[in-house]
């Protein structure tokens, strides 16, 4: 299984859906907290160059936003 990680923050409508997702697909996942988190920020603006979230993590590929089609062809679903 891949490793799977998305970097969010607890108020965002957006991070809801992407974790929503995952659990629907049954995908196991780290959520890092990048708002109570100092250094998970840091390792997400270094991984994406971005500082908004969410950001998900599929083994090597780095998804920003919330995008369902780039998301089901990483983790290779339906």
């Amino acid at each position: 299984m891949m490793n799977v990680v998305v970097y969010s923050t607890e108020n965002c409508p957006w991070c809801a859906k992407i974790k929503e997702f995952l659990n629907a697909k049954e995908i196991k996942f780290t959520n890092k907290d990048v708002g109570k988190n100092r250094k998970a920020a840091e390792e997400m603006i270094k991984l994406s160059g971005q500082q908004g979230v969410p950001v998900t993590v599929i083994g090597k590929e780095v998804i920003v936003g919330f995008d369902e089609a780039k998301l089901k062809k990483a983790l290779k679903v339906k």
